[in-house]
Formats: structure tokens, sequence, C-alpha cells
């Protein structure tokens, strides 16, 4: 079966989107795509994203709830096109509209992400924004997957309902607040005015340990090197892998790493293999495998 998020569909979204904006999209280079299809147009300095899940929709509120609140708070951070209300309703799907940051050549670094943390963490909370609930994503990805077998789909719901059960029993030392919900330096753009943040689908309500710990895991499992995951808890002044809580948090989201793509699978398919490896290393409880990153 086709599936719903291919290429030829996104290129249709983003002509739709181009024609209603009075944009061109020749040219247009996809940049990601894995929860949502990111286009930087080439004709006008914007990028359009394209939400990738049927059952995540409601996120993009977030997504534009965050982003205003830290231009209200001059957070660096990407800006929504102001012109035209967010998000747009499109073919079908939903799509929002940015400022494209310019690119200097270089990539970010921990040192940036660090810095950024401690200034999100430090602003209040926007209203309404959604108390932290790391699993409701996994789920709606398991409900939403393209295709799954029926094992799968039981081991990765008990995966769930086991690691919620840890969660309720542990003690976070640093107080709740706004986090980012998917902190590593790939969400971070150095720009010529300085490093900016970027994809707030996860921002929530809820422990800033959940921030620090995408680069501690990507050192464990992806074989990042050691220094970058140093420097970014020296510049942060706090090392979640201390604490006794983080075997937990690292489970989380070596669980959301792994499910991120089921929504999409059949519409990019090279991504089964990294996919089944991730499975059996979890269901087999190997921690100390390496990993691949979705491209």
């Amino acid at each position: 079966m086709d599936g719903r998020f291919t290429s030829g569909k996104l290129r249709g979204v983003l002509a739709e989107t181009c024609a209603l904006l009075g944009f061109d999209p020749a040219g247009a280079r996809l940049l990601r795509f894995t929860n949502n299809a990111v286009y930087a147009l080439v004709t006008a300095p914007f990028v359009i994203r394209i939400v990738g899940s049927t059952r995540l929709r409601h996120r993009v509120e977030t997504v534009v709830r965050v982003a205003r609140h830290f231009e209200l708070h001059d957070v660096p951070a990407i800006r929504l096109l102001d012109t035209v209300e967010q998000p747009l309703p499109v073919g079908g799907h939903l799509v929002t509209v940015w400022h494209q940051v310019p690119s200097i050549g270089r990539p970010a670094t921990s040192t940036d992400l660090a810095q950024l943390l401690r200034r999100v963490h430090a602003l209040p909370a926007p209203d309404g924004l959604a108390e932290w609930a790391p699993f409701a994503a996994v789920r709606a990805r398991v409900s939403d997957a393209e295709e799954l077998t029926a094992g799968d789909r039981a081991f990765l719901l008990e995966r769930c309902a086991e690691l919620e059960a840890a969660l309720a029993e542990l003690e976070f030392p640093l107080p709740r607040g706004l986090v980012h919900g998917d902190a590593y330096p790939g969400n971070v753009i150095p720009g010529p005015d300085g490093p900016v943040l970027c994809d707030f689908d996860s921002s929530c309500v809820g422990p800033p340990e959940w921030d620090l710990t995408p680069l501690a895991v990507g050192r464990e499992r992806f074989g990042d090197p050691p220094v970058r995951y140093r420097t970014f808890a020296a510049a942060y002044g706090f090392d979640v892998t201390s604490w006794s809580g983080f075997a937990v948090l690292r489970a989380i989201r070596e669980l959301k790493l792994t499910t991120s793509v089921l929504p999409i699978l059949r519409s990019r398919p090279q991504v089964r293999p990294e996919l089944h490896r991730r499975l059996d290393d979890l269901r087999s409880g190997r921690a100390d495998t390496r990993w691949t990153r979705y491209r």
C-alpha cells in the first residue's frame, strides 16, 4: 500500500501552501522528515513545516503557542510568519510557515544548547501549556503506525506501561517548569545573530531533567563523543546521569526515538531496518548496542 506521506504527496501540499501564500516552491529542499516534513524554500526566506502524523496533529497548536511565547520573552528561537493565521489547513494537512534562519556554516554545539535551555527553564510557562506526558505520543504513534505487527504493537504498549510505573516512583531534584521536550543540537540552528531553538512539538510543563537526557542518550546509544555531553552538563550546571532516576528517563527517550517513525513507515521504507534493530534491542534488553540515527 502507498504511504500517506510520500514525497509526491508532500510536494503537493508544499505546492498548495505556496500557492496560498504567493510563494514559488521550485527547488525547495527537504531538510528533515521524521515527525514532520520540513522544507526550505530557495525562492524566498521561509521554511514550511507539514505535520507528519494524523494522531499528533493537535501538537501544532503547542508549536504555535510556544513560538509566540518565546518571541514575547525574546528567547532566541525560530519565528513564525506573522502575516497569516497559523496553523494553515492545506489539503487535509496542517502546515506552519517560518522565517528561515541563514546558515553560518557550522553545526550547533552542546554549549549552544545548554545556554538556550537555561533561558527556557527560567521562563514561566505559557498559559494552557500541557503537562509532560511522554507516553501519550508513543501510544499515539503506535495507534497511527502505517505498518506494525501485532507482536511489536503489544510489546511497545507493554513497555509504555512498565516505564510509566517506574516513572511514577521517581523524585526529581530540579523544579518543574517549561521544558523544550526534544532538546538536542539538531533542534538548534546557529544563525548570524547567534544560535536559535526550533521544533516545539513536545514542549510542555515538566521536569527539566527531561531536556538534559537526549545528549546523554546520544552518548550511550549513538556513540557521540563523551566530551559533547560533559561540555553540555558543565555549561548547564547539572549532570543528569549522576541522578538515580536517569536510567528511567533514558529508557523513555529510547522508546520515543524508536517509535518516532511509525506514522511514516510505509512512506519512508528506508528506515525499516533501523527500526527493527531498535525493537530487537529493546525487546532483548541490550543497552550497549549502537544505533544509527534515522535519515
